[in-house]
């Protein structure tokens, strides 16, 4: 297969119809209920509101609570960008990612995965600058986490979640570089999936087996890792169990498979994801965010009808923001994700 952008490959599985130029507080989409046990976590006829729109790539959200805002990325742009009700999205980190001019073979600049530690400082998977970082909110100064392994170049750090301890669990895809796999930047010979302490020691690789590992989960109870695949030709989620140290206690195992969905070319792939409090998965997959069971079943499916990148929940808790293609959306939840 040919090497392409994760927004080519995402975005260009036929996409639903879409009205061009959707406006913000427009209602988009529809949830599918593919299990009874959905509407206990969802009613089907919320509507899924676009909130900002006109990106090229959004990526990353994650809700402030201390302030009362949605921070997501603008990969490509380069660019985090802060909402708040009432006052839309304006820049935050200009640049987010990588400083300075973009040297040739760097695809993706900008931040992509973002979440908060326990101080409350913004972590991010910094694809451009190929590391782990961490953003003090009130000065937005950053410093690097963890950059290389065994002296290595990361690839394009993509997406994080923080396991028991603060350690910091993240994957590490291709997507930044231009020619991915075949890019001479790239000097590891693997796409791996690492965890590090919050302070950048213990850097230590779980797993180097998957060909597109993405998106990143933690399970409530701190003891299960999930891992998607960005993988047309291997769409699934995949799950390890995790020891009281934060250690992998065995090799990543398939958990969810949507190979029936990319089959039909159902816009998007395994990409971002978040875990409910109650053990839920909100992960993306072809066709949109999908509601998924402890157990591995697929509940329901909300849809945007463009590929879903990523969510994360917000405002009370029962506010799930979606980054979709060019735009974030919002929909009610019955349920607190946190």
């Amino acid at each position: 297969m040919t090497e392409t952008t994760r927004r080519a490959v995402l975005a260009g599985m036929a996409a639903l119809p879409l009205a061009p130029g959707v406006a913000l507080g427009e209602r988009i989409g529809g949830i599918t209920r593919l299990d009874p046990a959905l509407d206990a976590l969802i009613d089907t006829a919320s509507p899924i509101e676009v909130i900002a729109t006109g990106f090229k790539w959004a990526e990353g959200p994650v809700w402030v609570r201390r302030g009362g805002y949605l921070l997501f990325s603008d990969v490509p742009a380069n660019i985090a960008y802060r909402w708040r009700a009432g006052e839309g999205a304006r820049p935050f980190l200009n640049p987010s990612g990588l400083a300075g001019p973009i040297p040739a073979g760097v695809r993706e600049a900008g931040s992509n995965g973002m979440v908060l530690d326990a101080r409350g400082d913004l972590l991010m998977a910094d694809s451009g600058t190929r590391a782990i970082a961490r953003v003090h909110l009130a000065t937005r100064r950053k410093t690097i986490v963890s950059g290389a392994f065994e002296g290595r170049r990361f690839n394009s750090c993509n997406d994080l979640a923080i396991g028991r301890g603060g350690i910091i669990y993240f994957t590490d895809p291709p997507y930044g570089l231009a020619e991915g796999d075949a890019s001479p930047r790239k000097q590891l010979a693997f796409n791996g999936v690492f965890r590090v302490n919050p302070d950048g020691s213990g850097l230590r690789l779980i797993d180097k087996s998957l060909k597109r590992p993405n998106g990143i989960g933690v399970s409530p109870g701190l003891d299960r890792l999930y891992v998607s695949q960005s993988d047309p030709e291997d769409a699934r989620i995949f799950h390890c169990e995790l020891a009281a140290d934060g250690s992998a206690g065995g090799p990543l195992l398939p958990f969810v498979d949507f190979s029936v969905e990319a089959a039909r070319k159902l816009p998007g792939l395994p990409d971002g994801m978040k875990v409910a409090k109650s053990g839920h998965l909100f992960a993306s997959g072809p066709g949109g965010i999908y509601v998924i069971a402890p157990d591995g079943r697929k509940l329901g499916l909300i849809a945007t009808g463009k590929a879903a990148a990523n969510c994360c929940f917000g405002e009370d808790g029962r506010t799930l923001f979606v980054t979709s293609s060019d735009r974030v959306a919002r929909v009610r939840l019955r349920v607190a994700g946190w």
